[in-house]
């Protein structure tokens, strides 16, 4: 069964000026994010800041989310690393405070082979019984998981479930929909790809957007799934331009820096990200008034 249908929000993870982590705000957000008819809560992504969290801070950040959401909607955990030990420390420690289910990126920097990732996240998985995620985004990791290793390890995986889809090639991402023979769930991870991913037949996204925009990113995807696909392709044309906009510098900046404009979080970054160029803020702003969110 899939761990969720539908959007779900890689969520930010707020901070101070100072870098800690402000539990208070976090709290808002989620609750925000349910409010608005997010299907699940991803934490401690890429967009959450996890590769500048301690292992300590990582873990306290999930159970924060755990224990906030408290079964309403699914939290599935980010607890990938380039070293598989680290993996699957932090996914026993998530497991054992109540996630729904695992993400795990591709290892970074090592660069493994085909069969080096087969290893790693078959080691992963097997160390807990939590439905677990792959996560392929390999302009961040150096490493491409392709379609026959993510076909591979969900047939002989009882516990990996799928994958989310962030290489933004459609050519792969078919082929994988195309030889996955219904073992693979897809997610996009690519806010400007929902629509063609899900017409491939993926499920839903993790996103960006949903983090500013959580009923429309919702409104995307359950469209698709309830077969008004005119109207799911309707309001994916509609948030193009914001959705260039989060992605004009690196993820989390614009994010955050949008969240601030909205009045819901503050922008601080934990180094070595920085905070937006202002001719960036600008876009972020344009597009954020014409997406009528600002």
């Amino acid at each position: 069964m899939s761990i969720f249908r539908g959007s779900g929000v890689a969520i930010v993870t707020p901070m101070h000026d100072n870098g800690e982590v402000d539990y208070e705000q976090f709290g808002r957000l989620i609750e925000f994010q349910i409010e608005k008819g997010t299907d699940a809560i991803i934490v401690c992504g890429t967009t959450g800041e996890s590769s500048t969290l301690t292992h300590e801070e990582h873990l306290d950040v999930i159970r924060y989310c755990i224990e906030r959401v408290a079964g309403r909607i699914p939290v599935v955990a980010g607890t990938g690393s380039n070293c598989t030990e680290t993996a699957i420390f932090l996914s026993k420690e998530a497991q054992e405070a109540g996630a729904d289910g695992l993400l795990l990126v591709s290892p970074y920097y090592n660069k493994a082979t085909q069969n080096g990732l087969y290893a790693h996240f078959k080691a992963v998985a097997d160390s807990v019984k939590l439905p677990v995620l792959l996560y392929n985004v390999p302009s961040r990791t150096g490493c491409n998981i392709l379609p026959e290793t993510v076909v591979r390890l969900c047939s002989d995986v009882e516990n990996i479930v799928g994958v989310k889809e962030a290489s933004g090639n459609i050519s792969q991402i078919a082929h994988l929909a195309a030889i996955g023979s219904g073992k693979v769930d897809i997610y996009s991870g690519n806010d400007d790809q929902i629509v063609p991913i899900m017409s491939l037949g993926g499920i839903g996204v993790i996103s960006v957007l949903a983090n500013v925009a959580p009923a429309q990113t919702h409104a995307i995807c359950q469209s698709y799934l309830e077969g008004s696909c005119q109207e799911s392709t309707r309001l994916q044309l509609e948030a193009m331009e914001l959705c260039n906009a989060l992605f004009c510098e690196v993820n989390p900046i614009p994010v955050k820096k949008a969240l601030s404009l909205m009045g819901l979080s503050s922008e601080a970054l934990r180094m070595p990200l920085t905070r937006m160029e202002p001719a960036n803020v600008q876009r972020l702003e344009t597009a954020m008034k014409n997406y009528g969110i600002l």
